[in-house]
C-alpha cells in the first residue's frame, strides 16, 4: 500500500528520535504500533461486513427468483415440452410376437466319394 524504502524509514526514525527524545520513543512506538493494529482491525471488519452485505444481497435476490417460480406454470412448461402420450405408448408393454422357425426345404447333398 504505502511504498516506503528502508532509507526513508531510517530516516523518519532519525527525526523521531530527535524531536521525541531516546527516552519517550518506545512508548511512542508502541502506541503508534496500537493504532495501527487496530486501524488494520476496524479495515478488517470493514471489508468482511462489506463482503457479508453483498453475499447477503446475492441471496437475497436467489431467493426472490425461487420464490417467483410458479409450480403451476412449471408443471405446465414442463407437459409442454414432454409429449405424454407418445411416452405412454412407448411404456406399454406388448407381448412379444414369436415367429416359427425357418426350416431349409432343400434336402443337403451328399458329398461324393474321394477317388
Amino acid at each position: 500500500m504505502f511504498d516506503i524504502a528502508w532509507s526513508e524509514l531510517a530516516l523518519i526514525g532519525g527525526v523521531a528520535l530527535v524531536v521525541i527524545g531516546p527516552k519517550d520513543l518506545p512508548k511512542v512506538m508502541r502506541s503508534m504500533g496500537r493504532w495501527t493494529r487496530k486501524a488494520r482491525m476496524l479495515a478488517g471488519e470493514f471489508q468482511r461486513n462489506l463482503d457479508d452485505m453483498v453475499r447477503e444481497s446475492e441471496l437475497a435476490e436467489v431467493k426472490k427468483q425461487v420464490q417467483a417460480v410458479n409450480p403451476h406454470a412449471l408443471k405446465a412448461k414442463v407437459e409442454d415440452m414432454i409429449d405424454a402420450k407418445s411416452i405412454a405408448e412407448q411404456a406399454s408393454i406388448k407381448p412379444p410376437t414369436i415367429l416359427p422357425p425357418v426350416i431349409d426345404a432343400a434336402p443337403a447333398k451328399p458329398e461324393e466319394p474321394k477317388p
